[in-house]
C-alpha cells in the first residue's frame, strides 16, 4: 500500500532550530521526522525578544529541508497592560501571541501555498485559526505540549506571597477558560502525554491521539559511553519558572541532607538563561556550569538526572533524553508526569525532600542498582519514544482527519 504523502505547514511559538531546550527538540523531532518521511515541510515561527534566532545562522540544509520563515512578536511583559489585563477576561498569556505582522506572513504563505494540514504548536497559536479558516482548506491540528493553564495554576498552589497569588490566579482562570473553549475550533488534537488527551476528551468531541515525544534513537548512539563520574546532574532551560522552582527546592530541602551525609557527592547544573542568584552560588559540591554546547555530550559525563520539578505540565523532554542514554533518573511525581515508567525500576519518584534524599543516596552508594534502573530506562525509551514509529502514528492520525 502506497502512503500518503502531505503537505504540512508547521505554525511555532519559538523557532524549532536550534533545538536546545524542550520545546524546540519536540518541535524539530515531529518537523525532521515528517520530512524524512517524505512529506512536504514548512515551517512559520516566531521570533522573540526572549527566544530570538537569525535566520542566516540557521544551516542552509535545514533551511531548504524545512522551508522556515521566522516573523518577530515582542513578548517582553508591559506592565500597564499587564496589570489593565486584570480588569478583563481575556488570557494575557495569548493576547501577547497576537501580531499584525506574524498575521501578514501567514497569509502571504496561505495565499502561495496550499496545505493539506496546519499543525499549530502549542496553543498560543491559536489567535491565527480564523486568518487560516479564510484563506485555507487545510485541516487545523493542535500539537498540545502541555495543558497550558495547568502550569500556572500549580504555581499558584504554591505560591506564598498574597499579591503573586491573586495575579497567578487570573492567570491560570483566564487561561483554562480559553483553553477549554478554543480546543472545539480545531479539526485534531495532538497531546504529548495519555494523562493531557484524557483531558481534552472531556472537554472537546474533536479527534484526540495522545502521540509522545520521539526520539532519533540511532543519533544517541554517539554519546552511549562510560560516565566520566558517578555524580548528580540538571540540565534545563532556567528561564523557565518551573524549572528555577525545583531547583531552589532541591539546594534548598534536598542537598544540605545529602552532601552532609555523603560529603563526596557532587552535582552538576547546566541550562540556558541561569540565572545570577544560581551562577553566583557558593555552595561546596554544586557546580554550574550554564548553557552547554551539546546537551547529550553533557548528560553522558553523570550518571544520576535529576527532575525536581512541583509544577508544569505535560512531558520532560530531558527526562526522556536522560532516560535513553541510560541515565537513572530522580523525579518528583510531577516531574515524571506523562512516562509509563516504575518507581525502583526505570525512575526513582520521591515527592518530599527526605524522599527525594533517599532515593538519590541509594543510587550513589549503590553504583549497580544505577545502572540497572538506567538500563531499564532505556528499554522503556526505545519501545515508547522511538521517534520513526511516532511520524508513522502521526500520520495516521492525519490520514484519519482528511
Amino acid at each position: 500500500m502506497v502512503k500518503k504523502k502531505y503537505n504540512i505547514l508547521f505554525i511555532c511559538n519559538k523557532s524549532p532550530w536550534p533545538p536546545k531546550e524542550g520545546g524546540p527538540i519536540a518541535m524539530n523531532n515531529l518537523i525532521e521526522g515528517m520530512a524524512n518521511a517524505g512529506h512536504y515541510v514548512k515551517v512559520l515561527a516566531i521570533n522573540t525578544n526572549k527566544y530570538s534566532v537569525d535566520l542566516n545562522d540557521i544551516p542552509e540544509s535545514y533551511r531548504k529541508k524545512t522551508n522556515i520563515e521566522l516573523g518577530f512578536i515582542d513578548l517582553s511583559v508591559k506592565p500597564v497592560p499587564a496589570f489593565l489585563n486584570l480588569f478583563t477576561n481575556e488570557s494575557y498569556h495569548v493576547k501577547r501571541f497576537k501580531s499584525d505582522e506574524f498575521a501578514g506572513l501567514l497569509k502571504s504563505t496561505l495565499e502561495k501555498e496550499q496545505f493539506d494540514i496546519i499543525q499549530m504548536e502549542t496553543l498560543f497559536m491559536s489567535p491565527y485559526i480564523n486568518l487560516i479558516r479564510k484563506y485555507s482548506d487545510a485541516k487545523i491540528v493542535l500539537r498540545a505540549h502541555n495543558i497550558e493553564h495547568l502550569i500556572w495554576k500549580r504555581l499558584w498552589q504554591t505560591a506564598g506571597n498574597p499579591l503573586k497569588k491573586f495575579y497567578l490566579k487570573h492567570l491560570f482562570t483566564t487561561l483554562e477558560k480559553y483553553e477549554k473553549e478554543i480546543i472545539n475550533s480545531f479539526d485534531g488534537i495532538v497531546p504529548i502525554t495519555q494523562k493531557d488527551a484524557r483531558f481534552f476528551r472531556q472537554h472537546t468531541s474533536v479527534p484526540v491521539l495522545a502521540v509522545p515525544f520521539g526520539i532519533d534513537l540511532k543519533k544517541l548512539h554517539q554519546y552511549k559511553k562510560e560516565p566520566e563520574k558517578h555524580a548528580l546532574f540538571h540540565i534545563g532551560a532556567m528561564n523557565w519558572i518551573p524549572n528555577q522552582e525545583g531547583i531552589k527546592w532541591f539546594l534548598n530541602g534536598v542537598w544540605p541532607r545529602l552532601h552532609e551525609e555523603n560529603p563526596g557527592l557532587e552535582v552538576f547544573l547546566a541550562g540556558r538563561e541561569m540565572p545570577d542568584w544560581l551562577k553566583n552560588i557558593n555552595e561546596e559540591g554544586v557546580h554550574v556550569a550554564g548553557e552547554v554546547p551539546d546537551a547529550y555530550e553533557f548528560m553522558g559525563k553523570y550518571t544520576i538526572s535529576l527532575a525536581p520539578l512541583l509544577s508544569g505540565s505535560g512531558i520532560r523532554i530531558k527526562i526522556i533524553e536522560s532516560m535513553a542514554l541510560g541515565k537513572a533518573v530522580v523525579a518528583t511525581t510531577v516531574g515524571a508526569e506523562g512516562i509509563a515508567c516504575g518507581h525502583g525500576k526505570e525512575i526513582m519518584l520521591a515527592d518530599t525532600p527526605q524522599a527525594f534524599a533517599g532515593a538519590v543516596e541509594k543510587l550513589w552508594k549503590d553504583p549497580e542498582y544505577c545502572k540497572e534502573v538506567g538500563k531499564n530506562a532505556a528499554a522503556l525509551i526505545a519501545r515508547d519514544h522511538d521517534n520513526e514509529k511516532i511520524i508513522e502514528r502521526l500520520t495516521a492520525f492525519y490520514d484519519e482527519i482528511l
